[in-house]
């Protein structure tokens, strides 16, 4: 049975670099896949705001996913407050997701903390009826995921993951979601300019995405892989559900 996924970020790109090869997958067999990104990243060092939408688009279209939709929060600033929570709390009973995968409590960006923790108080808020929100004044529904796991984006993990998806198989759509954003990585070959080089856009990025695939990989005896987190303990009806 199909599920929905909503993939939560600050971002545009956030996502391609944490786990575009779970999103490929995912939607490979057939489940929906939401893209939320809370901002147009209009303070990036790099290209412009109407350029990396256009980006975003295609590296959506590489990755299966039809959905998306930008909170238009201001980058830089997020914070955890009501009035950036709200929207997401929308979102959510719109898409209705059955999984939520966010950003990680603890990153090197701000806004990706902020994010982490907004998105947890969203998919809290959402499940409570006495909170009345409206989408084209159509009153919504509450709705409150089932799960909740995190990407991993540039920090390690606090601690070993605790799931693992093989994208050995789809590992080529992951870097060719990433390299859709030429203004914002080295793709000598796509975009030139004199803007400042940044840390994600120095020529050492990428392999570094690609080597933390591999020690994933390794870590379960594949090639490739991807690391999540669980926010609230992981259960199985059977051990055999393992295997």
């Amino acid at each position: 049975m199909s599920k929905t996924f909503m993939v939560v970020c600050a971002h545009p790109d956030d996502v391609e670099l944490s786990c575009a090869g779970t999103v490929k997958i995912l939607t490979n067999d057939g489940h929906r896949v939401v893209f939320i990104e809370c901002t147009h990243a209009e303070l990036s060092t790099r290209g412009t705001p109407q350029l990396r939408a256009m980006e975003a688009a295609e590296a959506a279209r590489i990755l299966g996913v039809d959905d998306r939709e930008s909170l238009g929060l201001p980058d830089g600033a997020i914070e955890n407050k009501l009035e950036h929570v709200m929207p997401l709390v929308g979102s959510i009973r719109h898409w209705r997701p059955d999984v939520m995968l966010i950003p990680p409590p603890s990153e090197r960006h701000p806004d990706h903390e902020a994010v982490h923790a907004i998105s947890r108080r969203a998919a809290f808020l959402s499940g409570l009826a006495r909170i009345e929100t409206s989408r084209e004044s159509v009153p919504q529904a509450p709705w409150r995921p089932k799960r909740m796991l995190c990407y991993q984006q540039q920090y390690d993990f606090p601690r070993h993951a605790d799931v693992y998806v093989d994208i050995t198989e789809v590992f080529h759509e992951k870097m060719a979601s990433i390299r859709a954003f030429a203004s914002q990585f080295h793709v000598p070959e796509a975009y030139s300019s004199d803007e400042p080089q940044t840390f994600i856009s120095r020529p050492g990025f990428i392999e570094e995405i690609e080597a933390r695939a591999r020690y994933f990989g390794g870590r379960i005896g594949t090639q490739y892989a991807e690391g999540f987190l669980a926010v609230e303990p992981l259960a199985v009806k059977s051990l055999a559900d393992l295997l």
